[in-house]
């Protein structure tokens, strides 16, 4: 297996040298050359795997250059009990019926930072430190969060050897827990800097960094964030995972023609975009229904066909702020299939969206859903505080905001007989004034983690400027 730039102006590298990289070397997203393709009784064979077997079923498939003794140690390591609060790591709980649909959440907050992206970057941080020792290389994250990539970062590869990461996060835009679980870690390699604006001002310094082909060699820079492949192949694990579980009472005969939806809060589209691999694959996925908070520009253009990214002043600050998010990185992979993996017109397509400030794809749109089954929603503060009430009276279940957003657009897309599953984003007690709010109480934070808001805090605090950042990460990084 090799991947490719979206923009056509990388040579085929392994996924090896892809972790290692982050964004492409042409400024662009590294995508396989093909997606691997699984039939049925392929899928209908792991139904009985747990979760780390089917993790390295899974990532055979794409880490190919890996031999399997390490990548299986690698995913026993990552989904281990020390690391996943659930026995079966990613539990269904069931929230009741829409439109005589099967409601369920599936639980990707077992994790140590107890947010959905443990999920993927628990296997980096093994498969990272596994590459740079066979190439006896250092590597300098540099990342951007709204929220929950940073800590699931920071706790993934604090203390890892030859790795060192900057973590940029939008100053005053988390909550009090998210900000306390990455301000909190003091070891030495984990370097947490708070920038003067929102999370794509974040981003787009990141970027402006990888950009810099110069300095990124010269620093060794690499990145975790959705747009590193890894992250985005570990996460197709759990639309298999969850997709068997949602079949397990079917008669055989019924499993060979099932079909599951899936909803999926989205802010950066990553997560959906491992859906789509997925549903590339062969999983019988029926829908993808993307759900957005206030911050709805990817609603938009999965309803008009529009993307039209928005600038700071723009870009909300919502009771669901993982997802406060206007300029979504991992929609270019989307877009780059929706042309036919064509990188000319990717590249050409790309260049309109940065001297226009937009796209227009709408001649493309009656596809979004005919070929790809992706239907999207929105939600507010109000639809929140509504679901979450709803969720709890219905099913005793808690769920966090950027759940809520998805089980609302679950229920306006759900069909009868066809099993509804919302990825959940987080834990409840990670967001706790909304929850008071919705239902008079909150859910107790794991004890492990009981005395977190209490401890000291380090953090710098920068403005949005890439030569300040330039400068920092230059006099810290970790060199060879």
């Amino acid at each position: 297996m090799k991947y490719i730039s979206t923009r056509g102006g990388m040579e085929p590298a392994p996924y090896s040298a892809v972790l290692l990289e982050g964004l492409a070397t042409d400024g662009g997203l590294v995508v396989p050359e093909t997606v691997p393709e699984v039939g049925a009784a392929q899928i209908e064979a792991w139904r009985e795997l747990d979760y780390a077997s089917l993790a390295t079923e899974i990532l055979s498939l794409y880490a190919t250059d890996i031999p399997r003794e390490d990548l299986e140690r690698m995913c026993r390591a990552a989904y281990s009990p020390e690391n996943f609060l659930a026995e079966e790591v990613v539990p269904l709980t069931p929230i009741g019926e829409a439109n005589g649909a099967p409601l369920s959440v599936v639980g990707l907050s077992e994790g140590p930072t107890l947010a959905f992206k443990d999920m993927a970057m628990q296997f980096l941080g093994q498969a990272l430190e596994h590459v740079l020792a066979k190439t006896d290389r250092t590597l300098n994250i540099v990342g951007a969060t709204s929220g929950d990539t940073g800590s699931a970062a920071e706790y993934a590869l604090r203390g890892k050897d030859g790795i060192a990461v900057f973590m940029l996060s939008p100053q005053g835009r988390m909550s009090a827990f998210q900000r306390a679980q990455m301000y909190s870690l003091t070891d030495e390699n984990i370097h947490n800097i708070a920038v003067e604006g929102v999370f794509d001002d974040c981003q787009n310094l990141m970027k402006a960094l990888f950009e810099d082909l110069e300095f990124k060699r010269a620093n060794h820079l690499g990145a975790v964030n959705s747009v590193n492949l890894g992250r985005v192949s570990a996460q197709i694990v759990y639309y298999f995972w969850a997709w068997l579980r949602a079949t397990d009472a079917l008669s055989e005969q019924d499993r060979a023609t099932a079909k599951v939806s899936f909803t999926v809060p989205s802010g950066n589209f990553g997560n959906i975009l491992s859906g789509h691999f997925a549903r590339a694959m062969g999983l019988p996925i029926h829908r993808l229904v993307l759900a957005t908070n206030e911050n709805n520009v990817l609603d938009e253009f999965f309803r008009t066909g529009v993307y039209k990214p928005r600038g700071a002043a723009e870009t909300y600050a919502t009771s669901s702020p993982s997802m406060d998010i206007s300029k979504a990185s991992n929609l270019e992979r989307f877009v780059f299939d929706l042309l036919g993996r064509d990188p000319e017109r990717l590249a050409a397509t790309w260049g309109e969206l940065a001297a226009e400030g937009q796209i227009d794809l709408s001649a493309e749109l009656p596809r979004f859903e005919r070929e790809f089954g992706i239907v999207s929603g929105t939600s507010s503060h109000a639809d929140r505080v509504a679901t979450i009430r709803s969720v709890h009276e219905t099913s005793g279940a808690v769920i966090d905001p950027h759940t809520a957003d998805g089980v609302k657009a679950a229920r306006e897309y759900a069909e009868a007989g066809v099993p509804m599953l919302v990825l959940e984003t987080a834990k409840p007690a990670k967001f706790p004034e909304i929850v008071v709010e919705a239902i008079g109480e909150t859910e107790p934070l794991p004890e492990h983690l009981a005395e977190l808001l209490d401890l000291p805090q380090r953090v710098v605090e920068m403005p949005d400027d890439a030569a300040a950042l330039r400068e920092y990460v230059a006099a810290r990084a970790l060199k060879p």
